[in-house]
């Protein structure tokens, strides 16, 4: 398998457990924590991937979970306020 379908696929992987473990709803500093152990999973999975592939992913991760267009029970909040 390719370099870039190897990526592609730990990276599908790496939203899959953000999607299902509800670390979207978790404070920072836990999603920090559980991007570090899930990114050293996701490198005992995939261990032709390099540190650096493995520290992009972590920074997509990051990212992921913290979307431009906010999520989750207080952001809801906000709107209906906004909305009345």
């Amino acid at each position: 398998m390719s370099h870039e379908k190897l990526l592609e696929r730990a990276r599908d992987e790496l939203f899959s457990h953000v999607h299902r473990c509800g670390v979207l709803k978790a404070a920072e500093d836990d999603q920090v924590h559980w991007m570090d152990e899930t990114i050293d999973y996701i490198g005992e999975r995939y261990p032709d991937l390099s540190d650096s592939d493995l520290r992009d992913l972590h920074n997509i991760g990051i990212r992921f979970c913290k979307p431009a267009i906010g999520h989750g029970e207080a952001t809801s909040r906000m709107v209906e306020e906004a909305v009345t």
